[in-house]
C-alpha cells in the first residue's frame, strides 16, 4: 500500500505540489494523471525518494519515507519515463549488474529468466541494448522495475514506442502484476489509463482535482446521465416519446444519418435508469430503437474540463488561498 498524506514541495515560493492526500491499496491499479507542470512528476519522484517533500509524509508498504529511505526504495520498481538502461551492456549483463545494484536476494539465474520471459525479451538477452528498437530498450527498462519482485511499481508512460501488438501485451502484463502488487502508472494516453486502471488521480496546479474509480469518474462532470439512442421514425413524434418516459430531463436531435435515420441525446436525472421505459414506450408508439448506449463523457473530455476549471480557478488567485 501507498499512502501520500498532506504532502507538499516548494521551489523558492512556488508550489509545485499543494497539499495533496490519497491513497493506493494493494493489488489496485492507480492512474496518475496530470498535463505538463501539474506537480505529476514532482509527486512521482516524491514517492520514490528521488526528492524530499517540503512537508507531508509518505509511507510505502508500511515504511515510512523519511524514517527509512533505503527500506521504502527497496519496495519500490521504478520505470522512468526514460528507461536508465546502459546502452553499451547487453540486456543479460545489465540486468546482472542491476540486480547486484538492488542487493536481491532471489536466485539469480532463474528470477533474471523468470523476468525476461515475462516482458518477453528473453530471445534478445545477449544483444547489446544499443543495438535494440526502442520498443525492446522499454522492456529492458520494464525488466529492471520488475527486478527483486518488489510489492510498489511506479511505472511512467511503460508504452511508449511501442507498437499497437506490443502495447496490448504491455497493459495485460500491468493487469496481471495488479494483482500482486500496487501499481501506480502515468500515462498521457487517456484510453490506456481507461483500459488498465482501477481509479484515477487527476492533479492539476499542484491539487488533486479528481480521484475516483475509473467507470465512475464520469459522474464527477454535471447532475445527470446520457443516453444516445438511434430511432427510426419522424423526428418529433421520437422527441414527443421519449421526453414522455420518466426520469427524462432532456432530449436533442443529435445528428441525422444518411439511411435517414436520427440519433438523438437522451439527458436523464442522476441516479435514473430509463432503459426499459424508454423501450417499451418506443414500442408501443411503433418507433423502433436501432442504438442505445451510454453518452458519459470520455476520459478524455473529463480530463480537459477538470484541468481547465482548475487553470481557471489558479488564474484568478485560487491556488493561493
Amino acid at each position: 500500500m501507498v499512502e501520500v498524506k498532506n504532502v507538499t514541495k516548494m521551489y523558492g515560493d512556488k508550489k509545485a505540489v499543494d497539499d495533496i492526500s490519497f491513497t493506493v491499496n494493494s493489488g489496485e491499479i492507480l492512474g496518475f494523471l496530470g498535463p505538463n507542470g501539474a506537480g505529476k512528476s514532482t509527486t512521482m519522484n516524491i514517492i520514490t525518494g528521488y526528492l524530499s517533500s517540503s512537508s507531508g509524509t509518505v509511507t510505502v508498504d508500511g515504511c515510512e519515507i523519511l524514517d527509512d529511505p533505503k527500506g521504502v526504495k527497496s519496495k519500490i520498481g521504478y520505470l522512468p519515463e526514460i528507461p536508465p538502461l546502459y546502452t553499451d551492456m547487453t540486456v543479460r549483463k545489465y540486468l546482472e549488474f542491476m540486480y547486484d545494484l538492488k542487493k536481491v536476494r532471489l536466485d539469480k539465474e532463474d528470477h533474471i529468466n523468470e523476468v525476461c520471459r515475462l516482458v518477453k525479451i528473453d530471445g534478445v538477452e545477449d544483444r547489446l541494448i544499443k543495438n535494440l528498437s526502442k520498443g525492446y530498450r522499454q522492456r529492458v527498462g520494464f525488466a529492471q522495475a520488475l527486478l527483486g519482485n518488489p510489492p510498489v511499481l511506479i511505472l511512467d508512460e511503460p508504452t511508449v514506442g511501442l507498437d499497437p501488438k506490443q502495447i496490448i501485451e504491455i497493459r495485460n502484463l500491468v493487469k496481471n502484476l495488479g494483482k500482486k502488487h500496487t501499481v501506480i502508472l502515468s500515462s498521457h494516453i487517456l484510453s490506456e489509463v481507461q483500459a488498465i486502471c482501477d481509479r484515477v488521480v487527476i492533479i492539476s496546479g499542484g491539487r488533486i482535482v479528481a480521484d475516483s474509480e475509473t467507470e465512475n469518474l464520469s459522474k464527477v462532470l454535471g447532475k445527470s446521465d446520457k443516453l444516445r439512442i438511434r430511432v427510426k421514425g419522424a423526428k418529433s413524434a421520437v422527441i414527443d416519446a421519449v421526453s414522455s418516459v420518466r426520469g427524462v430531463k432532456n432530449v436533442r436531435t443529435d445528428r441525422e444519418r444518411p439511411d435517414g435515420t436520427y440519433e438523438f441525446l437522451v439527458e436523464v436525472n442522476r441516479g435514473e435508469d430509463v432503459r426499459e421505459p424508454l423501450f417499451y414506450k418506443m414500442a408501443e408508439c411503433r418507433l423502433p430503437i436501432l442504438m442505445m448506449q451510454s453518452a458519459d463523457p470520455s476520459l478524455e473530455e473529463i480530463f480537459l474540463k477538470l484541468t481547465n476549471d482548475n487553470n481557471a480557478f489558479a488564474a484568478q488567485g485560487g491556488a493561493d488561498k
